[in-house]
C-alpha cells in the first residue's frame, strides 16, 4: 500500500467536505461558485466546515471569477480574506496572481504567502494560464508557496503527463506538484506513475437531485444558462473507490 499519496477533493458545501472526509480524502479545498472555477467561500461555510471536518482544510482566497491580474481592492481583499481564514481554522489557502503579460508576479505572491503563514500556501491553476510554464515554476518557488495545482495546461492531466512529469523533476522537491483534471479512479494509477506526483487534486463531483422542481425555464439566474438550477455534490463512495485505487500504486 502506497501512503505517502495525498488525494485533495474540491467542495462548495458542508456536506461534500464532510463526504470527502469519510471517503477518505487526505485535504480538502473549500471554493464557492465553482461554475466560474471557484471563488473565496463564506465565513458561515468555513466554520461550519472546519467544526464538521478534521481533514486539512485549504481556502480558496480568489475574491470574483475571470482573469487573475487583481487591482489594489481586489488585493486587499484576498489579503483580508486570508485574515479570515486563519481566524476560522482553517490550514492552508490557495491563490494566484498574474500581471498582464501572464508573468507570475512575484511580489504580491509572496506577500499574501507571508500573510498566510504559518498556513501551507498552494498555487491554483493560474499556473496554467502562465505564458511560460517553467519559468513560472522558477517564479513561485521564489515567491514561496508550498505547492502548484496543474493539469499541464491542458483540459486534463492525461493530456499532459510528460509535461506533469518534467515540472516535478524541475521541482527538485523544492515545491510539490499536484496534479489535477479529470482525475478518476479509472486513470489515477496511470497520472501517478507516468507523471511522480505525490498529491493529487478533483472534483468528483455528481448533480443532485433537487427536492423540488425549482426551475423556470423562462428566466436565467446566472451566466451559464442552463446550469443555475443544478446543484453538485460529492459522494463519499466516489472518494471511497478513488482512494482504494490510489493505495494500490506502487511508485
Amino acid at each position: 500500500m502506497q501512503d505517502s499519496i495525498s488525494i485533495e477533493i474540491c467542495v462548495d458545501s458542508v456536506g461534500s467536505a464532510v463526504a470527502a472526509e469519510r471517503g477518505g480524502a487526505t485535504r480538502i479545498e473549500l471554493c464557492s461558485d465553482l461554475l466560474e472555477g471557484g471563488i473565496t467561500p463564506s465565513a458561515g461555510t468555513i466554520e461550519l466546515v472546519r467544526a464538521r471536518t478534521s481533514v486539512g482544510l485549504q481556502i480558496m482566497i480568489r475574491p470574483r471569477g475571470g482573469d487573475f491580474c487583481y487591482n489594489a481592492d481586489e488585493f486587499e481583499t484576498m489579503q483580508r480574506d486570508i485574515l479570515a481564514a486563519k481566524k476560522l481554522g482553517a490550514d492552508g489557502v490557495v491563490l494566484g496572481v498574474l500581471h498582464p503579460d501572464a508573468s507570475v508576479d512575484i511580489d504580491r505572491t509572496r506577500r499574501l504567502v507571508h500573510q498566510a503563514r504559518p498556513l501551507n500556501v498552494t498555487f491554483h491553476r493560474a499556473f496554467d494560464l502562465s505564458a511560460d510554464l517553467f519559468r513560472a515554476l522558477e517564479d513561485i518557488c521564489a515567491a514561496g508557496p508550498d505547492r502548484i495545482l496543474t493539469s499541464g495546461a491542458e483540459p486534463a492531466a492525461t493530456q499532459a503527463v510528460d509535461v506533469i512529469a518534467r515540472l516535478v523533476h524541475a521541482a527538485r522537491g523544492r515545491i510539490a506538484i499536484m496534479a489535477c483534471g479529470g482525475i478518476r479512479e479509472q486513470n489515477v494509477v496511470q497520472i501517478i506513475e507516468q507523471t511522480g506526483v505525490k498529491e493529487i487534486h478533483t472534483g468528483l463531483r455528481s448533480a443532485a437531485k433537487p427536492p423540488q422542481d425549482q426551475t423556470q425555464p423562462k428566466i436565467s439566474l446566472g451566466t451559464v444558462a442552463g446550469l443555475e438550477y443544478q446543484a453538485f455534490q460529492v459522494r463519499e463512495e466516489d472518494v471511497h473507490t478513488l482512494r482504494r485505487a490510489v493505495d494500490l500504486v506502487k511508485i
